[in-house]
């Protein structure tokens, strides 16, 4: 592996790892080159679109004869990077209908459907806003089939840069049995303890088996959520 391969692999890694909120404005067109672009260099690429366009959306905005002045830039590279704001909006389109989870029933069948094929204990936390349309959903950890790790501060985080009122957890028990232990019922009172501090209501707490789920809400923990 060259120098240039190893940067692209650890740029790749890092996104996979931490997705792009750490990323410089360059670094995200750097990335997305690498696509159009397989054998060179595409930092100073990257820096020539910004330099040229001044803001990435610019840069995606931009007629593709106008980025294929830009050295570096070819067909392929502009058909790319004009591609980006169409899909968004194509996506938009798709995502125009809701989802609502604002009740026990919804929330259950939503996430029985996200562990289908799950065979290691795995959590999930999915953000909500006050009428119970979801913002956002993101696995938080993976363990081992019987111990997952959850990581009360990302979940706070999450909630906060979602602007979330309510977030439901989720967790599965690869065992297929969906009764919660004592410790999926203390993990579950410190992170309504902490969201609570913050304004954040945590609505539910669902464990998953197979086809099945128990509702932590429903089984009377969460009660006053």
């Amino acid at each position: 592996m060259n120098v240039h391969e190893g940067h692209r692999e650890r740029k790749k890694r890092r996104f996979v790892e931490s997705g792009l909120d750490s990323f410089e404005e360059h670094e995200v067109l750097e990335l997305l080159l690498y696509y159009a672009i397989p054998r060179k260099d595409t930092n100073p690429i990257a820096h020539g679109l910004l330099k040229k366009f001044g803001s990435l959306d610019a840069v995606f905005a931009a007629p593709a004869e106008e980025l294929m002045r830009v050295e570096g830039v070819g067909e392929n590279a502009a058909v790319l990077i004009r591609l980006i704001q169409p899909l968004y909006r194509r996506i938009r389109i798709s995502a125009t209908e809701e989802t609502i989870l604002n009740s026990v029933e919804k929330a259950g069948a939503f996430f029985v459907g996200r562990f289908a094929g799950e065979r290691t204990e795995s959590m999930y936390q999915a953000c909500l806003d006050a009428k119970g349309k979801l913002l956002q959903v993101q696995k938080l950890s993976s363990g081992d089939v019987n111990f997952v790790h959850a990581d009360i501060r990302a979940i706070v985080q999450n909630a906060l840069l979602c602007r979330a009122s309510a977030v439901i957890l989720a967790h599965n028990h690869p065992s297929g049995v969906a009764l919660p232990s004592d410790a999926d019922n203390a993990v579950t009172m410190q992170v309504r303890d902490v969201l609570q501090s913050v304004g954040v209501v945590l609505f539910d707490h669902i464990i998953v088996a197979d086809d099945d789920f128990v509702s932590l809400r429903q089984n009377g923990l969460l009660q006053d959520g």
